[in-house]
């Protein structure tokens, strides 16, 4: 069985998605309509805009999810058994298996990229990256501390579990992980702390924005981040969509489930190659490509 993914933020580069605009028509039109539905020259920045241009949340994430959907869309071989997404990607997956319509999860992306971002500014925060300890240490380590927000944010594969939480919190956090024995803990470059209760209200406005839009029955199931689970059900899909914000992306469970449900080929859709590295740490005989 054949399993598709979709990227999340952070997988972007200058240039991304020109190559797919230059050689397939379909691209372009989708292109275009992307320019419309945004009110900005989308293409401009992802095609000449800088790296830092690139890393704005309100860009940054309408950009990999167009770039994602595109190349799903205007393949002639694509034919999924089974879908996911990290994070954002999990709205590509939802274009991509005809829960939602190409324009509806742009508007959504967008204005959840707009909530994400307003979030940040009322709250502070940061995310770090811990390498080499088990899942359940970092658990416990996040849970010790009282005064602070610190919650895992993404397991995204055996080994590698990014935390997501205050200023405060992640310095102490990370501090505790290094005295526990982490390879490395690594504050990343994000403005704020997704993934976690921090995210509420971004999270109030966006379950707004779902709640009224369309969501049509899949063409394969969904393996969303809150639940790791084949999902069918359009109010299933719904309620961990909306709950998706302030809950850890579960990537590592997810794979696994898919692998145990059949999946045994990984194609990745969008720009670079994060996920197709995270499915050959979590299933070394998993097959794994892009498009």
């Amino acid at each position: 069985m054949i399993a598709y993914i979709f990227p999340g933020q952070g997988a972007q580069f200058p240039g991304m998605g020109k190559d797919l605009y230059e050689s397939r028509e379909a691209a372009k039109k989708m292109f275009d309509r992307a320019n419309d539905v945004l009110g900005f020259d989308i293409k401009k920045v992802m095609f000449e805009g800088t790296e830092e241009a690139l890393k704005q949340t309100n860009v940054t994430q309408p950009a990999v999810f167009l770039h994602a959907v595109v190349a799903a869309a205007t393949d002639p071989g694509f034919n999924p058994d089974m879908v996911a997404g990290h994070s954002l990607g999990e709205f590509s997956a939802l274009v991509a298996n005809k829960v939602l319509s190409f324009e509806d999860g742009l508007k959504l992306v967008h204005q959840r990229a707009l909530a994400m971002q307003e979030a940040c500014e009322i709250n502070p925060s940061t995310m770090a990256a811990i390498l080499g300890l088990a899942d359940e240490v970092v658990e416990e380590i996040c849970a010790a501390i009282h005064d602070e927000v610190v919650v895992p944010a993404n397991y995204n594969c055996p080994g590698q579990l990014v935390i997501s939480g205050s200023l405060r919190g992640i310095q102490i956090a990370c501090e505790k992980m290094k005295e526990a024995g982490a390879k490395r803990a690594l504050p990343l470059p994000v403005g704020g702390a997704f993934h976690s209760p921090l995210m509420e209200p971004a999270r109030v406005k966006l379950q707004r924005a779902i709640e009224e839009t369309v969501f049509q029955d899949p063409i394969c199931p969904i393996y969303q981040n809150v639940s790791t689970t084949a999902i069918t059900d359009v109010p299933i899909i719904k309620k961990n969509l909306i709950a998706q914000l302030t809950a850890p992306v579960k990537w590592t469970q997810s794979v696994q489930n898919m692998v145990a449900d059949g999946a045994v080929s990984f194609i990745e859709c969008g720009p670079g190659k994060v996920l197709q590295g995270l499915v050959k740490k979590i299933h070394k005989e998993a097959e794994v490509s892009g498009l």
